[in-house]
């Protein structure tokens, strides 16, 4: 039975990896959403700072 689990280990690391990845892309585009509709124009430098300070992956 190890070798099984060692077999499913590396898919199931994979897709942990990934479905945890899509999570923290759409959290940040719902951040984005919120600079967007506010009217506080020291928000949206805040966040182009940010943005410009961290580059996608």
């Amino acid at each position: 039975m190890r070798w099984l689990q060692s077999l499913f280990s590396p898919p199931k690391k994979l897709w942990i990896r990934l479905h945890s990845a899509r999570k923290k892309r759409r959290g940040m585009y719902i951040l984005y959403e919120d600079i967007k509709n506010c009217p506080y124009e020291d928000v949206h430098v805040l966040w182009s700072i940010l943005v410009e300070s961290h580059p996608p992956a």
